[in-house]
């Protein structure tokens, strides 16, 4: 059900898992693969996909400034792992705030996408373990999924657990391919906040 033809992972197939039934769920996603992971799970078209672009590492500081803008939602990140190194210092700062409403999921294939396919510094046994990296700056639950039968737990924890919660997912280096997406930041902005302000 989540594992692609090599026997990993399948990481669009966890997003879709992820965001069924929750078509009220803002969500924020990095730059290359995940993006297109929400516009699969969803479409390009839905007002509370904001997807990163031009900004590698940028989306959990987004993610932490929805928290603590609206405690009353859950902020959802989706982000590639080349994504999360970039970004790294946002997993200090992020445990600073302790916002109870953040969750990132990271799809971590050990491979950077978006800079043309390098190998990522979490690939083989001395990679860096993004999981043990929030552990570190005090998330109170930073977990790595390698097996199919932890999904499911970890997608109760990305709504459910007291935040922040770091769920780093080992998936499959297969790539699902790219779709359309919507690329005018200024209309994902606009859109965004009028679907998460529900203005008319």
């Amino acid at each position: 059900m989540y594992l692609e033809t090599d026997g990993r992972l399948a990481r669009r197939e966890i997003v879709k898992r992820i965001l069924k039934d929750r078509d009220d769920q803002p969500v924020i996603t990095g730059l290359s693969i995940a993006s297109y992971d929400s516009v699969a799970a969803r479409d390009a078209e839905h007002p509370l996909n904001f997807n990163m672009h031009g900004a590698l590492g940028g989306a959990p500081m987004l993610g932490l400034g929805l928290a603590i803008a609206r405690p009353d939602k859950r902020a959802l990140v989706l982000m590639g792992d080349f994504d999360a190194v970039m970004g790294m210092r946002a997993m200090a700062t992020i445990g600073t705030q302790m916002p109870t409403n953040l969750a990132i999921a990271v799809f971590d294939n050990a491979i950077c996408s978006e800079t043309g396919g390098q190998t990522s510094p979490t690939a083989g046994q001395t990679g860096i373990d993004l999981a043990g990296v929030a552990r570190a700056a005090k998330w109170p639950v930073a977990r790595t999924v390698v097996t199919e039968d932890e999904v499911e737990q970890a997608v109760d924890d990305l709504y459910g657990a007291e935040g922040p919660v770091f769920i780093n997912f080992k998936v499959s280096g297969i790539n699902p391919g790219s779709m359309k997406k919507t690329r005018d930041g200024a209309l994902m902005k606009l859109r965004f906040r009028k679907a998460l302000l529900g203005e008319a």
